[in-house]
């Protein structure tokens, strides 16, 4: 019987509770926060409701995921889950494809735009863990699905809604904000700035990942139509390099002052509730909006719904035929 292809389904991970956001952070960072930041942490999840639904999130996405591929091919898939900082780990996802007996795997990164600080980083877990433990499966990597056309239709939906959600004396002035998370970027020589961990690997190429995202906005502003649009960045770290910028709250601020009355925020780089949403969107943009005067909402995360499923499954099949080659 031929074994089943194993998809290992990776994201970012997520404190257990209260009691885990310090150990969450420190794994995070390689050092613990101070006090003060901690103090901070601890009051942002209080104020979502001490909420943490991203690792129950990402399991409905994987067990719906496998239902998906295998309502085409029964049996044929089996999913795993592997997390970068917090349980289940990567390598726990590895080894239990191991034990499993999977001798073929697909690593998915449940982000939608590549860069070496995040795709990549997803990869070198990976491939640690079965150089650690000296074998297991034969992996292929989906390094990026921004473009795919059932996301670029799921998001285009998602903006549809959000902007019927909008008082109606204010929709048709309002602007779309595509956002991801911000990464820590350097000057180059050239002047131009490029994500730090590309600088650090010696990547010569303009950066991908900001590319990406206009793109997946560009794609989503072509099928509704949309001419006021940009895209912005959230959720930056505390480091002493400069972030990408700028900021949705300040893109907020610049839209309302050139006379917009409302914005939409798509979060286009991420795809499940989780504090970068339910805080840093729903609570600090969603105040800096009513400070600016002008009306905010957000589109609906992916989560488990089933066009966002069939969205993965189309992905994962695609990169199997393409890395099995022309028959």
């Amino acid at each position: 019987m031929t074994r089943p292809i194993g998809v290992l389904c990776m994201a970012y991970g997520t404190a257990a509770g209260p009691g885990d956001i310090e150990r969450y952070y420190t794994d995070i960072r390689g050092r613990a926060p101070t006090p003060e930041h901690l103090q901070e942490l601890t009051e942002r999840y209080a104020a979502i409701g001490n909420r943490f639904p991203l690792l129950e999130i990402t399991r409905q996405q994987a067990s719906a995921l496998e239902r998906e591929l295998n309502s085409a091919h029964p049996g044929a898939f089996r999913t795993y889950l592997g997390m970068k900082h917090s349980a289940p780990f990567v390598a726990e996802g590895v080894a239990e494809m191991r034990a499993d007996g999977i001798d073929r795997a697909v690593g998915l990164v449940l982000a939608p735009h590549w860069s070496g600080m995040s795709v990549d980083t997803y990869v070198e877990r990976v491939e640690k863990a079965l150089a650690d433990s000296g074998g297991g499966p034969s992996f292929s990597f989906v390094r990026h699905w921004y473009d795919h056309p059932l996301f670029v239709e799921l998001l285009a939906g998602r903006v549809r809604d959000a902007l019927g959600r909008l008082p109606s004396e204010r929709r048709l002035g309002a602007a779309v904000i595509f956002s991801a998370h911000s990464l820590p970027i350097r000057d180059t020589e050239d002047g131009s700035k490029r994500c730090k961990l590309c600088i650090s690997s010696g990547c010569s190429e303009a950066c991908r990942y900001v590319e990406q995202l206009r793109r997946t906005a560009d794609l989503v502003a072509g099928k509704l139509g949309l001419d006021a649009y940009t895209i912005g960045w959230q959720s930056a770290g505390r480091t002493a390099d400069p972030w990408w910028g700028p900021p949705v709250e300040d893109v907020i601020r610049d839209l309302a002052g050139a006379g917009h009355p409302a914005v939409v925020v798509c979060s286009a780089g991420f795809v499940a509730d989780h504090l970068e949403i339910l805080y840093d969107l729903d609570i600090e943009a969603n105040h800096v909006a009513e400070e600016a005067g002008v009306s905010f909402v957000r589109t609906e995360m992916p989560n488990a719904d089933p066009a966002f499923i069939r969205a993965l499954a189309a992905v994962a099949t695609e990169h199997i035929e393409e890395m099995a080659g022309p028959r």
